[in-house]
């Protein structure tokens, strides 16, 4: 399950790597903005997943 979980927050940061780098290319600040917060989650919940590893092991 924790494996999942993590695949899960690698797609949510990839898309946002995607939606940061389209709203740049056309000049949308509110995509960019959106993408860039996506990929903040997506960091902090693999954060949290590696803590919970931690204390797993």
């Amino acid at each position: 399950m924790a494996q999942e979980h993590k695949v899960d927050n690698k797609v949510q940061e990839m898309k946002g790597k995607v939606k940061e780098g389209v709203g740049r290319a056309v000049g949308n600040e509110r995509l960019e903005a959106e993408g860039k917060k996506d990929q903040t989650v997506g960091n902090l919940k693999n954060a949290g997943e590696k803590v919970k590893d931690a204390f797993r092991d």
